[in-house]
């Protein structure tokens, strides 16, 4: 019956009228080459990095990513920005990597921050203006594909476990598939060498010790801001819980990484539902983010009670 039931939400959602799932928007940003000798000197140097974002967004926003049809008004939107670094021949490429994606609130025209991430690597590419960008997710045929096809899983993964609990594990498991065919293929950032790297965002959300995160992302997005405008404290009562949640998490793993994104996502957020709560519901969020991320607790510092 669970099972019936979350298959009954996501198709709830997302109704049968073809499109694509995403509305990616992206950016190419070369103003650091600039500076540098390395490139950005003439016009075509301009039409290529146009050409480059472009064939970013087609390969995001044009690709079938599942088997549902989404309506128009139900595409995910994100955004994806590179920032190049460096340029060490004319196909090869250094940036940083920034990923955004915000959800829908149902009952309202609000959305909420789901997703926000930059690496702190180094992400080194290949690009050869007028070539597809190929992709397979047993395959490694590029580490810009790669890159962008595990960023689109791990976001519809997110994405669907807020709408249904454990949604999203197909499209975890998707992105484990990236990150292993990458990995294999010898591309950096892919292993587990470096604490914070694609293969950790992937192994937190398909570890079963982390189960608490994937709850999280159900009780504080289904039953939390989805029922805020039927039943306020009610939906309180449910973010608390996903926080909940996340500090049982942090108890198996103190500072994992996809934790800590989460709550840095959400804490402005938490600061707005909460302000006009009851004294001891903040007093109770305040307690959950010092224990689950205590570098954001000074951000609800009021809300401690105990001072």
């Amino acid at each position: 019956m669970r099972r019936i039931l979350s298959i009954v939400l996501i198709m709830f959602c997302f109704c049968v009228v073809q499109g694509q799932e995403f509305r990616c928007t992206v950016q190419v940003n070369p103003q650091k080459l600039m500076t540098t000798t390395q490139g950005y000197s003439s016009d075509s140097d301009k039409k290529l990095f146009d050409n480059m974002k472009q064939a970013i967004e087609d390969f995001v926003n044009g690709r079938r990513w599942t088997n549902l049809d989404f309506q128009p008004v139900e595409q995910i939107d994100c955004s994806i920005a590179l920032i190049l670094n460096s340029r060490t021949s004319a196909t090869e490429f250094g940036s940083q990597v920034q990923i955004q994606m915000r959800r829908p609130v149902y009952n309202s025209t609000y959305t909420t921050g789901l997703f926000n991430y930059m690496e702190s690597g180094t992400f080194n590419f290949s690009y050869t203006d007028g070539q597809p960008l190929d992709f397979d997710v047993n395959n490694y045929y590029g580490n810009l594909s790669s890159m962008l096809g595990y960023y689109c899983y791990l976001m519809l993964g997110m994405y669907f476990d807020s709408f249904s609990p454990n949604g999203g594990d197909p499209f975890f498991q998707l992105a484990q598939q990236v990150q292993q065919a990458a990995e294999t293929g010898g591309a950096s950032g892919w292993n587990s060498s470096d604490s914070k790297n694609r293969y950790w965002f992937m192994e937190n959300h398909v570890n079963g010790a982390y189960a608490g995160l994937h709850n999280a992302y159900y009780l504080y997005h289904r039953q939390g801001l989805d029922m805020m405008t039927k039943d306020q404290p009610t939906a309180r009562q449910a973010i608390i819980s996903a926080l909940e949640n996340l500090q049982q998490v942090s108890k198996v793993r103190p500072n994992l990484m996809s934790v800590q994104q989460f709550v840095d996502v959400k804490i402005q957020e938490l600061v707005s539902i909460f302000t006009p709560a009851p004294a001891d519901e903040k007093q109770r969020v305040y307690d959950l983010v010092k224990d689950t991320s205590p570098i954001n607790a000074v951000k609800i510092k009021d809300f401690n009670t105990k001072k």
